[in-house]
């Protein structure tokens, strides 16, 4: 039986190759849409969760309270990892972890730029980060320890073995040798890094991490197996009190966990707490990928029925020769099921082509896991979840079908409820189809909106070079100065931090008249001379820093959000104390965007970096045409002074723009599903045209006999198509607004909801509607009536 349910479904595609085309096209698009959805779903969840003591992996975050506000944070204290080990005896293991940043590693005559972290020597025994070479308990023995990639003992040594015991110099500064070689890091480790250093030799070189009052490395945790997360966090919470003890009693520190491989999904806080963050993409992105398969569904329904006409004396004859009701079920269900295999088919082959191009889209390495189990079990539970969805209505409504009105001809007049089932089946796919289409157009104008927005300082040929080795000592006065004679080189200046991303909070600020139970934060950036003038950033009042004033180096620079929490009335010679140095404020700029717009602009307090002890990079403000001439002369100058370190450079413009990597990713994935959604449901609006023209060819017959034009005829036709578009605009257009009310709502400045775009988005469908509709009521309202009317 199975066999002649197979010949029959064979038979019927092969018959009717058009509908066949559409029907498994449709599906197959569906289908490959939410494979590559659920591909990158997977990969996104698999982040940081290969580790085998992974349920026992914590990582501390730490809620600070000041000002009547509650943030959060990943950055604790540098000894903090330690004193939680010692005190709290359900943790086995802990260690600090610094966030990755670049450094000049070099062996002989050979240098390169890697990413370097330190961590304690538990580090290599709580993550599964393979060694090749050593073990995970000496990889990091003492202050003179390192462990390297495998790419990086390739590179400098040959191979992992013949890296063990060799010396690598870092920053032209400090030996190290070689203790342990791991495996270069997979892609499913969201902090990538190619060395690790001891943290007793980070402590020793980066003294402020032993202030408890500073915040800067990362702390993770691992439990013991019986230990209780909750018990643990309780004893955690004022951990730090006795350690803060006579400091300010209006800011306190508290503390919490997370589990270590849901951070990278969840790193966003709200009043303190873990709430949201790239977890927000991955549901939504879930959520279209149900949609679209969803619509492709409907489609298949949709299509199948239309041609219900054609097999409509065949089921009347199986049921008068005995057939019944559940045998047709199951037939049409099983043929439902076949189409479902072949478009699973298709749509396997769809996704091999468009993985390379999705990859770059996203800038992801996924790869087909064919070797998986797994990955099939989820493959064929999903062929079989879309052919049960797809076939179970068309089975219904075939095998319900009455054999005595088929066999006479009038078997396909429908009942009301079946007719306006599949009309809001249609209204369901053009409402997903127009949010989609309203969302992805509300992202890529927020992009614009954030790219081109007036940031307050010009970001536009503004180039960026790290200060690192001699340039950091003796040599930095001297870089600057022969930097601005470089040709193509405007101005010059210092700063700590990149233009973009400006961090570091402090609450050690006092002035006459500050209340002494408040403790606002402030953001502190330090710069060098012409600061303004290199970035572009309006002076309001007073002056910038000048080396003809040598007091500027207790003087002060402040943006009007910081005069306004001040209060001072006319800012310009009061008194300031910045970290217990008084000083005076000589300069007010304008409020500019020093983090990404997401963030409201913060108070911020600018003081005079040392021009004979600068860090952080030296701004460059370029002419135009002349960029590439001044980059040249910059690495030029750079090599000359600063030998055994390689030159870079950052443009400020970029660097802003990477701010909204994943808002461009998102946009990017919104308007191709978008896309595809609107071609799926336009396939389902092909196959209602289809059914009403089956259902009403004699009345169209009848009506050209007596005197109908072709243009009432199309109107006949379409006007219900267009009804149905109209009352999915009608639905889609609250449901989009709400929707991206809530996302613009997680940025500070973001574009308005403008009325056009919903009005474009509902044009666009009554247009591709139209368009749909068009060809098959052509081609009905020109058919030769005789034919129609000839069997009355």
């Amino acid at each position: 039986m199975i066999r002649n349910y197979i010949t029959v479904a064979l038979r019927n595609l092969w018959k009717n190759k058009v509908f066949s085309v559409i029907n498994v096209a449709g599906l197959a698009l569906g289908m490959a849409c939410s494979l590559l959805i659920l591909l990158w779903v997977q990969d996104e969840n698999s982040m940081d969760a290969f580790h085998s003591k992974g349920s026992r992996l914590y990582r501390v975050y730490e809620r600070q309270f000041f000002d009547s506000k509650v943030t959060g944070q990943y950055y604790a204290q540098g000894l903090l990892a330690r004193e939680l080990k010692r005190e709290i005896p359900e943790i086995e293991m802990a260690s600090p972890y610094n966030y990755a940043d670049i450094h000049s590693i070099s062996v002989g005559d050979k240098v390169i730029n890697e990413k370097v972290v330190a961590a304690d020597t538990d580090f290599f025994s709580m993550f599964d980060y393979s060694l090749l070479e050593g073990t995970p308990r000496l990889a990091l023995p003492g202050m003179d320890g390192m462990a390297i990639s495998r790419t990086m003992a390739v590179n400098f040594f040959g191979s992992p073995g013949a890296a063990m015991g060799k010396t690598l110099r870092y920053d032209n500064r400090k030996d190290f040798k070689v203790t342990a070689v791991f495996e270069d890091l997979s892609r499913h480790v969201s902090e990538h890094f190619e060395l690790v250093v001891n943290w007793d030799w980070w402590l020793k070189d980066n003294e402020y991490l032993t202030y408890w009052d500073n915040n800067d490395p990362f702390t993770n945790i691992l439990l013991r197996p019986d230990a209780d997360p909750a018990r643990v966090e309780k004893k955690m919470t004022h951990f730090v009190d006795k350690f803060m003890v006579g400091r300010d009693s209006g800011f306190r520190m508290e503390f919490g966990i997370q589990p270590f491989n849901q951070v990278y999904l969840n790193s966003h806080f709200t009043d303190g707490k873990v709430d949201g963050g790239r977890i927000e993409y991955v549901r939504l992105f879930s959520l279209v990928a149900l949609f679209i398969l969803l619509i492709a569904c409907i489609n298949f329904m949709n299509l199948t029925t239309a041609r219900s006409a054609k097999r409509a004396r065949e089921i009347g004859i199986r049921k008068v020769i005995g057939a019944v009701r559940i045998l047709l079920i199951r037939q049409f269900m099983g043929e439902a099921i076949l189409i479902a295999f072949l478009s699973a088919l298709l749509a396997l082959a769809l996704v091999v082509v468009a993985l390379p191009f999705f990859n770059e889209l996203t800038g992801k390495q996924i790869v087909l896991p064919i070797d998986q189990w797994k990955f099939w079990a989820v493959f064929i539970g999903l062929t079989l979840v879309t052919g049960i969805l797809s076939g179970s209505y068309p089975s219904l409504f075939l095998s319900s079908l009455n054999p005595i009105r088929v066999l006479k001809g009038s078997g396909l007049r429908m009942v009301n409820g079946a007719v306006w089932f599949r009309k809001g089946l249609v209204v369901f796919q053009f409402v997903l189809s127009i949010v989609l289409v309203i969302a992805t157009i509300m992202i890529a104008r927020q992009i614009r909106y954030v790219q081109d927005a007036n940031l307050g300082y010009n970001n536009e040929n503004l180039v960026a070079v790290p200060m690192d080795g001699d340039l950091n000592n003796n040599k930095g006065e001297l870089f600057s100065k022969e930097a601005l004679a470089l040709p193509g080189v405007e101005a010059v200046s210092l700063m700590s931090q990149g233009p973009a991303n400006v961090g570091n909070g402090t609450i050690g600020v006092q002035w006459p008249g500050k209340d002494p139970n408040a403790k606002p934060m402030f953001t502190q950036l330090s710069v060098g001379y012409d600061f303004t003038k290199t970035m572009g950033i309006r002076l309001l009042q007073g002056r910038d820093f000048s080396r003809d004033f040598p007091t500027d180096t207790a003087a002060y620079i402040l943006n009007e959000e910081a005069v306004r929490k001040i209060g001072y009335k006319d800012p310009i010679g009061q008194p300031l104390t910045f970290w217990g140095t008084p000083g005076k404020i000589v300069g007010v700029v304008q409020d500019f965007h020093f983090q990404s717009l997401q963030e409201p602009i913060k108070a911020l307090i600018i003081r005079l970096q040392d021009v004979t002890h600068p860090y952080g990079s030296l701004l460059v403000k370029t002419r135009g045409a002349q960029t590439q001439a001044a980059v040249d002369g910059l690495q030029r100058l750079y090599r000359e002074l600063n030998p055994k370190f390689l030159f870079t450079y950052q443009f400020a413009r970029e660097e802003y723009i990477k701010l909204y990597k994943s808002e461009k990713i998102v946009g990017r994935l919104s308007m191709i599903f978008a896309l595809l959604a609107i071609f799926i449901s336009c396939l389902g609006l092909l196959g209602l045209s289809m059914f009403t023209a089956e259902q009403r060819t004699k009345e169209i017959g009848i009506r050209k006999v007596l005197g109908a034009g072709m243009p009432a005829l199309f109107n006949l036709l379409s006007r219900e198509f267009l009804v149905l578009v109209g009352v999915a605009f009608a639905i889609a257009t609250p449901l989009a607004w709400w929707g991206m009310n809530q996302w613009l709502s997680g940025f500070a400045y973001h574009t308005e909801i403008s009325w056009w775009i919903f009005a474009l988005s509902g044009i666009m469908a009554i247009v591709i509607a139209l368009a749909t509709v068009a060809f098959q009521a052509l081609r009905v309202a020109s058919a030769n009536p005789i034919k129609s009317l000839r069997t009355e």
